[in-house]
């Protein structure tokens, strides 16, 4: 099953998520490498800088997809002021489908 999690930065913390994103890349990497990781990428705000991210996941329960999240090393490094997991059906465009 498909978890997206969803992750919002704690206000004016750009430089500790630029600091630590070589880290998070590589951890997503490696999610990527086992067929762990559907797709990931930062939110936005007004000013075109990041203030979240939304990483979605293959993950057998909603307890293996919060492992997944509690270990991505923003959440190590405390960036985020929320998180939420969910889990998502992918109906449209579905790249196995294209």
């Amino acid at each position: 099953m498909i978890f997206v999690i969803l992750c919002r930065d704690k206000p004016d913390h750009l430089d500790l998520r630029m600091e630590v994103r070589p880290k998070h890349v590589a951890y997503l990497d490696t999610l990527n490498a086992e067929g762990t990781l559907r797709f990931a990428g930062p939110f936005l705000d007004e000013a075109g800088k990041p203030c979240g991210s939304m990483v979605a996941v293959e993950a057998a329960s909603r307890s293996d997809a919060e492992a997944l999240a509690k270990a991505d090393p923003y959440a190590d490094a405390g960036l985020f002021e929320s998180v939420d997991i969910r889990p998502w059906n992918w109906v449209f465009n579905k790249p196995e489908n294209a």
